[in-house]
């Protein structure tokens, strides 16, 4: 099994960039090396994505490279396309196996060689922050949405290997460590079956354990609903204010109440409203980031409107817009009135352009605030210039010397330029 070569590929969510790297840790661990950028690899994992329809065929193309580029490889697809449809990608060329459910990897592992699963991760690649997968599973049922589809199953990691698992990536030096789940808030719920309230674990209970290691990081939440924004998880973050990022990326989806209803969300937007002003009221400015899907069937210029409206009312420092893409098999891809191309692209540019004043008002509102910058990297055309990303998850540029990159800094924000701060190290 001497020197056997490995190339890791990697589609999609949070948990999915996890996801591979736990797997390529184990595989180094047996003796496999990564194969450098025109080495041909022994062995391809592929971690999928299905999304949206555009996921599935990215996969696709992807792997077939994998094949022509690498002829003598075995290729391992994973991920939610492999979950969702098993028999096409087990007919692409050098697939060897197909592993339709993520709590097969350490049964996968073992069949490459690794005697001894990790329990986690303990790098990230080159980068300055690490993910951490604390849970898997969604049950909730919103109409677009075909993930529940492919992880049905709700499962919690134990908070003690989490716990492990960021001391390891703090001691490595990653000094942001990114909480991430397929259905984050619901960190807990498989654990709380017949236990009082008192002794229930969630997410505030994890976050405040994290809080409490003895380690030089911080944490930053990924995607939650705005009904798990709780007033314990708030409290946490108030506790907390050097170890939490004051940031939310919470998910709205849509502003107009008809339109989460076709969604099958489970509030209207008022309840959105109010846990971000909740969350505004008890933290010092935080962030709020979101995701919006414009282009919903049967979303009128009006209803649109409404999610132009409450965007600028909570005032999102980030929108990730997703104009609709129906999966076949969702409710949503067989409802009636689907909008044109030509009218989601010309509402995803209108929502673009409510995302940029938002985002300008809110960075100029961290201008004269000292801010927390995890420095990432120096600017290519700059000499002594770096950028980072400040707690409230805003872009911001500096000069500093490059050894302070992978450091987490103080930095005075001075101005906003090209929607991103500006400033100085404190």
């Amino acid at each position: 099994m001497s020197h056997a070569k490995l190339k890791t590929v990697t589609l999609g969510c949070k948990v999915n960039q996890y996801e591979t790297e736990y797997v390529r840790e184990g595989l180094l661990s047996a003796g496999y090396t990564d194969a450098g950028e025109d080495e041909a690899a022994d062995l391809c994992v592929v971690n999928t994505c299905t999304v949206t329809n555009d996921g599935d065929s990215k996969s696709r193309k992807i792997i077939r490279r994998l094949a022509r580029d690498n002829p003598d490889s075995r290729i391992v697809v994973m991920g939610c396309y492999a979950t969702r449809a098993p028999e096409e990608v087990a007919a692409l060329p050098n697939v060897v196996e197909v592993v339709t459910d993520k709590r097969e990897l350490p049964d996968l592992l073992g069949r490459f060689g690794v005697i001894d699963p990790p329990k986690g991760i303990s790098t990230f690649g080159d980068r300055h922050r690490a993910f951490i997968k604390v849970q898997d599973g969604c049950l909730l049922r919103c109409s677009f949405c075909i993930i529940p589809f492919v992880r049905p199953e709700m499962h919690s990691r134990p908070v003690v290997d989490i716990l492990d698992e960021a001391k390891r990536l703090a001691d490595n030096g990653y000094k942001e460590i990114v909480l991430t789940g397929i259905h984050l808030g619901h960190f807990g719920v498989d654990f709380n079956k017949g236990k009082k309230k008192p002794d229930w674990v969630r997410l505030a209970t994890l976050v405040e354990q994290l809080s409490n290691l003895d380690a030089d990081f911080r944490i930053r939440m990924s995607s939650i609903e705005a009904t798990e924004v709780t007033k314990e998880l708030i409290q946490v973050m108030q506790d907390y204010p050097k170890e939490v990022c004051p940031h939310l990326h919470i998910s709205m989806q849509s502003g107009s109440d008809s339109v989460l209803r076709r969604m099958r969300r489970r509030w209207g937007s008022q309840r959105f409203i109010d846990r971000c002003k909740l969350l505004q009221e008890s933290l010092h400015k935080p962030a709020i980031s979101t995701d919006i899907i414009v282009g919903f069937p049967g979303e009128t210029d009006a209803e649109f409107e409404e999610t132009c409206e409450v965007s600028r009312e909570v005032g999102f420092s980030k929108i990730h817009i997703f104009p609709f893409s129906p999966r076949r098999t969702t409710p949503a891809a067989d409802m009636p009135d689907q909008i044109p191309g030509n009218i989601k692209s010309d509402r995803r540019k209108a929502l673009a352009a409510v995302e940029s004043e938002c985002r300008k008002t809110y960075f100029q509102s961290l201008v004269g605030e000292p801010l927390e910058v995890l420095a990432e990297g120096s600017l290519k055309d700059r000499t002594g210039i770096l950028q980072g990303t400040t707690c409230r998850f805003a872009s911001i540029q500096f000069a500093a010397a490059s050894e302070q990159i992978g450091q987490l800094i103080q930095v005075m924000p001075t101005a906003v330029e090209d929607e991103k701060l500006v400033g100085h190290v404190i």
